[in-house]
Formats: C-alpha cells, structure tokens, sequence
C-alpha cells in the first residue's frame, strides 16, 4: 500500500480512453443538501395562513420560492423531522411526504433546482458533462445514487439495498466492469458506512475505485452552527430545520481527531470541547439532538478502512473555522452568528478532518492515494479544472 501524491500541474495532460476499452462505470454519492427532495402534502394545520395544507408532489428542494420569507416558514415546517426516543428514528413532519426523485439517473444531482439548469447554478452538472464528453453515457455508465440527507446512515437501511442493488445493476449493464463510486462531501461518509458493512468479496468483484471529495471524515466544527445560530440564509430560521436532522449530529466533530481539552465553542458562560455535547445540546433545549448524537457517534467514529482502492481528494489552505467565539456582545449565544478562530482547510472542513483517510495508510492491502488541491473550496473544488483532470486521469489510468 502507498499514497500516491500527483503534482496538480502534471494533471493537465491526462490520458485519453483507449478505443474500444470498457470504461468503469461511475456511481455519484453526492453530499450535504445535495440530493433533490419532492414532498405531498395532506395537513391538518400549518404555520402560517399563506401554507399549503394540501398538495400534489412538487419540488421542495432546492426550490427557491420556498425560501422567500414568510414562504420559508412553510418550507421548514414542512421539511423538519421529528424525533422518536423510543425508535431512535426520525419522520417527516405531520401530513408531509417527502420522495427522493431520480434515483439511478444524473439530472437530479446535476441540478437541484429543475427551473434553473445552468452550469453555474449546478452541482455535478460539470464534472457529468465532462464524463459524456470522455465517453460516458447518461443512465449507463455514469448514475447517480441521491438520498434523504437530512438522515444519518443509522436511518438510511432501505438507501443501502437500493445502492448496493444499483451497483450490481451497474456492473452488470456495463460488461460486468466494476464501478467507481464518487462521493462529495457528507456521501463519503454515508458511502464509507455502506463499504465497511458490505463483504469484502463482493467489494472486491463489484467495486474498482473509490473516489472521495471534500470528506469530512471526523465531522466539521461548522455542524456546530447548525444548533447555535444556523449555519445558512435566514439562519434563525433554517436552524429550526437543521436542529431536527440526524445528519447534523452525525457531523459534528469527532472525538478521535479532536482533543478532550480542546474548546470548539466559547461563550461568556462555559465553554465546549467534544466532551461536553450532553450539556452544549441540553443547554441548547435540545435533547432530542443530543439522542441523535449517541444514535449517530458511532457509525464511522473509528473509520474503519473501505477496504478497496482509495482517491482521496480535497483542497486546503483556506481559512476554516476552528472554533466558534460567541463574545457578550457582538456575537450574542446562541443567536447571533459567532467569530471564527481560523486554521488550515477547505472553508468548510477543517483540514485534519479532510485528511482523516491517511489513517488506512497500513491498514488496507489497497492503494490510498491522497491528493490535495491548494485554495480549492469545499464545492467549488467539483467545478475546478485540475479536480475534473484528475479524475479523468484516475478514469483511464489502466486503459
């Protein structure tokens, strides 16, 4: 076993494909907030007047009409979960469906929003293109595996039949060739907890290569934002969403890549290290999250090896939250947003996180190749052309 570093200014010239040569297929896992949602309503009662109560299927992610206030109150009720103690489980608010549309095929993680398919307002509608470009083709031999990312993989029993399904499908369309699986971000981490349960003769016969983005393979001191003053637009709002979602608690940061002394939240009252989640989420009113937590902690907390050929890539050198500062008065607790202490990483994912797949160097009898992307940003890194070079280099690298 070895890391394989390749200096970004040799990916330019990569190989083209060999005629005739039978490209491994390539399944997208993508990441956090990645995966189209379509919802049905049937409600009794709602939040506010101008709320649906009733509705056909429709887009409800990313949809950006439902995120024009006090429209977004409709969509976070709609969209939030609801926590069962005793099941340790969570479902959709009451009167809510919510379907994941466009398994096996690309559109759907190409573009979020189906009103807005340009390439600049895309997700992997870059790096697809590109792939029909080398040779592939649409719902063939590059797919898409989207799912319910509000939900930890504890939850995600029914998404694992269907991807491992999808794989063997895959495989078996394209000449019985294994896959390369991509996964973006928190689909690494969902895709790491579905290798580590699979055998290792079926990886061996269905899956080639392993590519990883943007991983945060220890959690993410940003995840913290979510139960503290929320992380995205209309943030106060949105944290009413992000609190409910087992995904949130899978992601924060892991106590085998942070130090008990080590603070990740500082207010004027206390301060927080991976130690203190019982009381950062109880003093948050927030127990439910705290069960989440011990439901999720841990599913890859001692990230056990994929067991097959590693690509794992990420950018650095961008200043990344270390720690979050809630001073007395600018950056009131918990409401108003904090002042970060900054470290090395990709803006997102701090780079010991992002590094976390350097751990299986020794402990796999398969390649782990790791290579680094000096000021690329957690997404923008999917729409670079030195990432889109190298993946077609690690594509066609034995043909």
């Amino acid at each position: 076993m070895y890391i394989k570093m390749i200096p970004a200014l040799l990916l330019v010239a990569v190989m083209n494909p060999t005629d005739g040569a039978t490209l491994n297929p390539v399944i997208i896992v993508p990441g956090d907030a990645g995966s189209r949602l379509d919802a049905v309503l049937n409600k009794t009662s709602v939040v506010h007047y101008l709320c649906r109560k009733e509705s056909r299927l429709y887009n409800i992610w990313i949809n950006l009409l439902e995120l024009i206030p006090p429209v977004i109150d409709c969509f976070i009720d709609n969209l939030r979960l609801v926590y069962n103690n005793v099941t340790r489980t969570t479902s959709n608010s009451p009167g809510v469906d919510i379907y994941i549309p466009g398994f096996g095929d690309t559109n759907t993680v190409e573009y979020l929003d189906p009103s807005i398919q340009v390439l600049a307002a895309g997700y992997f509608a870059k790096i697809v293109n590109s792939l029909t470009e080398w040779g592939y083709v649409r719902g063939q031999s590059v797919r898409a595996a989207p799912y319910d990312f509000r939900k930890a993989p504890n939850e995600m029993g029914v998404y694992f039949i269907r991807l491992k399904n999808l794989i063997e499908d895959t495989y078996i369309m394209n000449n019985n060739t294994p896959v390369v699986l991509l996964a973006h971000s928190l689909g690494g981490c969902v895709s790491l907890y579905f290798l580590n349960n699979q055998s290792q003769s079926w990886k061996d016969k269905y899956i080639s290569k392993y590519v990883t983005v943007s991983v945060p393979w220890g959690g993410t001191i940003k995840s913290l934002l979510l139960f503290t003053s929320g992380y995205y637009f209309e943030s106060r709002r949105m944290r009413r969403l992000e609190r409910t979602m087992s995904s949130s608690a899978f992601l924060m940061p892991s106590d085998k890549f942070w130090k008990s002394d080590e603070v990740l939240v500082m207010t004027p009252f206390k301060n927080y290290t991976v130690n203190d989640y019982k009381e950062f989420l109880n003093d948050l009113d927030l127990d439910s999250a705290y069960q989440m937590r011990r439901d999720t902690e841990q599913l890859i907390r001692d990230l056990k090896p994929p067991g097959v050929a590693v690509y794992c890539v990420h950018g650095q050198d961008i200043p990344t939250p270390h720690m979050l500062v809630f001073d007395s008065d600018r950056h009131r607790w918990p409401d108003d947003h904090p002042r970060y202490v900054l470290g090395d990483g990709d803006e997102t994912v701090g780079v010991r996180s992002l590094t976390g797949c350097l751990r299986w160097v020794g402990q796999q009898q398969q390649d782990v190749n790791h290579q680094v992307f000096p000021k690329e940003k957690h997404l923008a890194i999917l729409f670079g052309d030195y990432f889109i070079d190298y993946l077609k280099s690690i594509l066609f690298q034995n043909n």
